[in-house]
């Protein structure tokens, strides 16, 4: 009986180490999709913001390495009785939001919170009923990301939790195209006093 045990025992950190690998490249892939499904989204002349010489030159997005770091649970508070309020965009003109909740998580070993929205229009709509709206600023921006800041979109959560994944937050269409595109400004309580180095790179080559 010894040995089928101690065969056991050998075999359970194997399984524990790939059952770990598995449910990382899990996370992995959702990452890569978003990369892929945003350079294809550029490069189909029907959804692309890009216009002119900007369409022609485009070839893939840069991406800041992959980094599970930046993808984390948030402890997630609702937002009792909202109440609506216009967010200010990039063309001078406003649009309909609404606070729904707030994320609070650590990062470096420090505690940050983002305030998290749903949009008035959206939310009417049975397709994006569920949809969530982070935009934030962090210390990339005017560095290696556009310095308006950068979008996440999410969906409303079942519990008192959210997963925040940063890997996957990307520029608003408006640094790509300022004449068409009108895009909320991030309020200045999701400004972060840290660099989150995750997710689409931007280099200024679009404003000329």
């Amino acid at each position: 009986m010894k040995k089928p045990i101690l065969f056991l025992l050998l075999l359970f950190p194997i399984f524990m180490f790939s059952q770990k690998n598995k449910h990382i490249s899990k996370e992995i892939q959702e990452i890569k999709k978003f990369q892929s499904d945003l350079n294809r989204e550029y490069l189909d002349p029907k959804e692309t913001p890009l216009r002119d010489d900007n369409f022609a030159k485009f070839k893939y997005h840069p991406f800041f390495p992959i980094d599970l770091k930046y993808r984390v649970t948030a402890k997630f508070t609702k937002t009792e009785n909202p109440q609506p309020f216009d967010l200010p965009t990039s063309s001078g003109k406003s649009k309909s939001y609404q606070e729904f909740g707030t994320a609070t998580f650590t990062l470096n070993g420090k505690m940050h919170a983002l305030k998290i929205y749903q949009s008035l229009d959206l939310m009417k709509m049975e397709k994006y009923k569920d949809h969530l709206f982070l935009p934030f600023r962090d210390e990339t921006n005017n560095k290696e990301t556009y310095g308006g800041g950068k979008y996440i979109d999410l969906t409303i959560p079942e519990g008192d939790t959210i997963i925040l994944d940063f890997n996957q937050s990307y520029q608003p269409f408006c640094a790509y195209n300022a004449h068409n595109y009108s895009c909320p400004i991030v309020p200045e309580e999701n400004k972060l006093a840290v660099e989150i180095r995750a997710g689409v790179m931007y280099e200024d080559i679009y404003h000329h």
